[in-house]
């Protein structure tokens, strides 16, 4: 009965994942986009206010900086930000080389744009200047600031972007410095803008899954207090068919992928909203030149002849680390995709964080969750080996029933049932536990999909990475061991064919294991070897009162 029930459990479990990802398939299918057509002139504005479209990157000049947690380029082409290397992350293909997240050419296109709306004021397309082409982070120095400028209007109006560097942090505080040296108050708004291709993510292309990759979100998102956390798919922007709250006085825009995400924050988390008076817009779109868009406008206060004005925007571009997206802005938390099973993976993951604080390796920290969980399941666990200790005995009994009624199933099926009442044995005793389970397992997946914590995190020996399959297997064939010896001591099926099925069928559930992350597939070797340790006392302690109530008999 324990082996069908496995069964079962893997079965739904293997259902249930399967499913989900046809679903997010479909509801968020992946395009790649050609680049194509062209763009309005450098300065025009659009009639709603929104930010001029784009034509191919143009490339001039690169201003490099180096910080202790990026290294990129700023281009003199609109000041953008067009490469940024996370140096504390590796990429995939070699994680001795850095992470790359925003780049201008090869396999993807994902740039951050500002500008400004106005005539003969910079947007993405101007020119702008450095002091020099270089600038690092110094020991000892807390923050870095690149300065770019614009050359002066025709109505004396000087403009300088600025981005600051914090050691330690991957929010990027990009500010305008605005001087009206004209005659006139000057009016203008800024926006704030992400550019990406339709393409996924590397990491989501090749992140090994029991269905060859594993789906997660690529895409832009938005949070406002009124709306909430609302991810628009690309082919819902392609169709003109997005949804979602475009103007607040507070939130953020970002572009999601998996394990990282870049966002315009308008409502830090330990600061007031740069949206002012009138509320920010937020625009996602697909341009003409076949990218996406994801902007934030804010409008400017009227600057006074002669006055100077400063508005503010802090950039994050990094991992969806637990620890670092809790203080970056409210609802930020979101942009790690859990999907739905959130309710399970986060209290999951943030009991794995808490006992990684402790311990300091994610495998480990997985084999410790494991036997907690196994302590806090055991009264459930203990009353289904009872259960099957009970019908394990039955067993020579059920044989004598099914010889005694040859091929008459109905009578069998009512002797059988008469000595479950008889014995006061509950055939579906087991189940409980396995059912219980199910979410745990699946927000377990999940935290450890979305976790970029365990990204290229070792455990021992050959396990230098848990979130992708066990390069030798070896994983999984413990997995098909444990599960096999669960058979053995599970009762076995009257019909001998039925018992050899049982037999069989957790070593072809146990190939899917193969394809799985390796820390999920600690947790479930784990998970079995603490299970036939349970079971095995159990049955023993089972075998001892019977011997017992007999003696005294």
């Amino acid at each position: 009965m324990d082996t069908r029930r496995l069964i079962l459990f893997i079965a739904i479990s293997f259902g249930i994942l399967f499913f989900w990802q046809k679903w997010m398939e479909k509801r968020y299918p992946q395009t790649a986009q050609s680049v194509s057509a062209s763009a309005p002139a450098a300065n025009q504005v659009a009639a709603n206010g929104a930010a001029p479209d784009a034509a191919a990157l143009a490339k001039g000049q690169r201003v490099k900086f180096v910080t202790d947690v990026f290294s990129g380029e700023i281009d003199t082409n609109g000041a953008d930000l067009r490469t940024l290397q996370l140096i504390k992350h590796g990429a995939l293909a070699d994680p001795k080389q850095a992470f790359t997240l925003l780049q201008d050419s090869g396999a993807h296109i994902y740039v951050a744009q500002t500008g400004l709306l106005g005539n003969g004021l910079p947007t993405h397309k101007s020119v702008f200047t450095s002091a020099q082409p270089a600038y690092a982070l110094a020991d000892g120095q807390n923050t870095l600031a690149v300065r770019l400028e614009a050359p002066a209007n025709a109505d004396g109006v000087k403009v300088a972007k600025i981005y600051t560097f914090t050691r330690g942090s991957y929010e990027i505080n990009v500010s305008y410095e605005i001087v009206n040296g004209g005659s006139k108050p000057l009016t203008t708004s800024a926006y704030f803008r992400l550019l990406r291709d339709g393409k996924p993510a590397e990491a989501a292309t090749n992140t090994p899954s029991m269905f060859g990759g594993a789906h997660t979100f690529t895409g832009p998102a938005v949070y406002t207090e009124q709306g909430k956390f609302q991810k628009v798919e690309f082919t819902k922007l392609d169709k003109n068919e997005a949804t979602y709250v475009q103007s607040a006085k507070d939130g953020w825009v970002a572009m999601v992928q998996h394990y990282f995400a870049s966002a315009w924050i308008m409502s830090p988390d330990n600061g007031p909203s740069v949206c002012g008076a009138a509320p920010c817009r937020y625009d996602l779109k697909r341009l003409s030149n076949g990218l996406y868009s994801a902007d934030a406008i804010v409008d400017v206060p009227a600057i006074a002849p002669g006055a100077k004005k400063d508005i503010s925007v802090n950039l994050f571009a990094g991992p969806q680390q637990t620890s670092i997206i809790d203080k970056v802005a409210p609802g930020f938390d979101l942009i790690k995709d859990y999907g739905i099973f959130t309710v399970f993976s986060k209290p999951i993951f943030w009991v794995l964080d808490q006992i990684h604080k402790v311990v300091g390796n994610w495998g480990f920290s997985i084999i410790l969750l494991t036997m907690l969980i196994k302590a806090l399941f055991y009264p459930l666990a203990a009353t289904s080996y009872r259960s099957m200790a009970k019908m394990r005995k039955l067993a020579p009994r059920m044989e004598q029933l099914k010889q005694r009624h040859g091929e008459d199933k109905v009578k069998f099926q009512q002797a059988t049932m008469e000595l479950y009442r008889t014995e006061k044995v509950n055939p579906l005793g087991g189940c409980l536990p396995m059912l219980v389970q199910i979410p745990v397992f699946m927000g377990l997946y999940w935290a450890l999909l979305a976790a970029v914590e365990l990204r290229q995190a070792p455990f021992i020996f050959w396990i230098h990475d848990l979130s992708v399959r066990d390069p030798y297997y070896v994983l999984p064939v413990l997995m098909t061991i444990s599960m096999y010896v669960q058979t053995l001591l599970s009762p076995p099926p009257p019909d001998p064919m039925q018992a050899k099925m049982m037999k069989i069928m957790p070593l072809v559930f146990s190939v899917f294991f193969f394809f799985f992350p390796a820390g999920l597939v600690v947790y479930w070797v784990v998970n079995n070897v603490l299970s036939i340790t349970q079971q095995y006392y159990i049955t023993r302690q089972i075998d001892k009162q019977d011997k017992t109530t007999l003696a005294k008999a």
